[in-house]
Parts: C-alpha cells; sequence; structure tokens
C-alpha cells in the first residue's frame, strides 16, 4: 500500500477549476481533500494570487514514481506550461511525501524540500490530518508552529470554495 499527501496550486485560468481536474483525476484513490485557501504567490511575487489544496491518495499497485507522473499527465491536462521556476501556472501538482520513501533524485526529491517552510501546503494538510508527520523533519504541526506568524497570516481559507 503507497500513501501520498500531493500539494495542489493553481493561479491561472480556472483556478478552482483546474484544482478540481485534479482531485477528479485522483477520485479512485481519494483518500481526503482538504479546504481550499488562497494564497499570495512566493518565489516569484509578481503574478496572481494561488489557490492551494491538499490531497492525501492512497493505492497498492502505484508507488511515488507513479504519483509523480500521474500529477504531471493533469498538468498537462491542464495546459501547464513550464517558462519560469515560480511562475505562473495553471496547475501544480507536488508529491510532498509518500509513505517514509526518501528521493534524492532531482526530479523527485521526497520529502518535497520546500515543505517545512510552506504554510501553503502545510495549512492544507493539517486540516485533513490533525497528527500528520514530514518524514524526518517531524509533526506537521510543529513546523507550522515554528513558521513567522506573518506567513500563516497569507494563507486564507476560502470556504466558499469546495473541490469535491
Amino acid at each position: 500500500m503507497s500513501r501520498a499527501v500531493l500539494s495542489l496550486g493553481s493561479n491561472l485560468g480556472d483556478r478552482l477549476g483546474h484544482l478540481r481536474l485534479a482531485v477528479s483525476g485522483f477520485a479512485d484513490v481519494l483518500v481526503a481533500a482538504s479546504p481550499v485557501y488562497e494564497t499570495a504567490p512566493w518565489g516569484v511575487t509578481d503574478q496572481p494570487d494561488f489557490l492551494n489544496a491538499v490531497i492525501v491518495v492512497e493505492s497498492p499497485d502505484v508507488d511515488a514514481w507513479g504519483w509523480l507522473r500521474r500529477g504531471q499527465r493533469l498538468e498537462q491536462q491542464a495546459e501547464r506550461v513550464r517558462e519560469q521556476r515560480w511562475g505562473p501556472r495553471t496547475l501544480d501538482v507536488d508529491v510532498v511525501t509518500v509513505d517514509d520513501v526518501r528521493s534524492e533524485d532531482p526530479e523527485l526529491l521526497l520529502p518535497h524540500p520546500g515543505t517545512p517552510s510552506r504554510a501553503t501546503v502545510l495549512v492544507p494538510w493539517l486540516a485533513i490530518d490533525p497528527d500528520a508527520e514530514l518524514p524526518g523533519h517531524g509533526r506537521v504541526a510543529d513546523l507550522l508552529e515554528a513558521l513567522p506568524p506573518a506567513d500563516i497570516a497569507d494563507v486564507h481559507l476560502r470556504p466558499d470554495l469546495t473541490l469535491t
């Protein structure tokens, strides 16, 4: 059995529609989907705000590479264009963690190296799994508590938007 945590983001076009495309694309293996949050862009800040969410998926037939490839196919369906690192995108599906798998492969770093410092991942993840742990880093609640309050304040719950 393989259980993965995936981070979803979109800031171009039908942002909610793109997140729903991803959730639909994982519907057969979906365990949980977080609420939707709106966040300011990170890295490259001169771009539209993002909608973000986290999903938990599980399957006996999919390994870490399988989760990555499945997410990439959904990004292609959303017509994602990779022009700039941390730039605008229709859909971003990041593999945050897969069980206790560790990977140093540049194409699939696990756990995702940015996770401990990104409220855009930690807040939605904690919303669906209060006991979540990031392998090698500890409890998600503790990681979130260690972030600057301004980082957390920039993650806004959008109760008017739902993924399913």
